[in-house]
């Protein structure tokens, strides 16, 4: 076995950038990500490097792991499920019609979320923020993104072609 994948096997954080870097994963790291999930994800959505800090990169590890994925694929199944059923009413939280209409493009996000390929980070934080920000599309009316111009950027970094590090151009 190489060095880096009996180190990562030890529950290693393997942080890529420039230059490749293998840092030890503590525990304090894990905990305060799992803590900090909801502002670790906004940052990653919003294109933070994972390599930019040992909790970033921590969170990133957790939430491409294919049990994560499954389970934020699992809670896309339930918000359709629960739009489907909801009444006319404006007593609910979800904008039910506009989900049901984008059920198709959140059926890719799913499909992309369950699969067994790696993904980039920013893609499944993408769909998790979407998933859980009561001012974004799912249940603001007002919101500033549309639910289809917003899954589809999720999905776009759901793609398993897209790069999972950035390239670093030295001059």
């Amino acid at each position: 076995m190489s060095d880096i994948a009996s180190a990562t096997s030890r529950r290693g954080t393997l942080v890529l950038g420039d230059p490749l870097v293998l840092r030890p994963r503590r525990l304090a790291d894990g905990l305060l990500a799992r803590a900090f999930g909801g502002s670790l994800d906004r940052q990653l959505a919003a294109g933070c490097p994972p390599e930019a800090g040992p909790l970033l990169a921590a969170r990133a590890q957790d939430i491409v792991s294919l049990p994560s994925r499954r389970a934020l694929a699992g809670n896309w199944d339930h918000l359709l499920r629960v739009a489907r059923r909801a009444p006319a009413s404006r007593t609910t939280f979800v904008r039910a019609g506009h989900i049901t209409v984008a059920e198709p493009a959140i059926r890719e996000l799913v499909r992309r979320l369950s699969t067994a390929l790696p993904v980039a980070a920013q893609g499944v934080a993408m769909a998790s923020v979407l998933l859980t920000d009561a001012d974004g599309p799912v249940y603001n009316r007002h919101s500033s993104i549309t639910l289809a111009a917003a899954l589809e950027a999720a999905t776009a970094q759901l793609d398993p072609a897209v790069p999972l590090m950035r390239a670093t151009i030295v001059t």
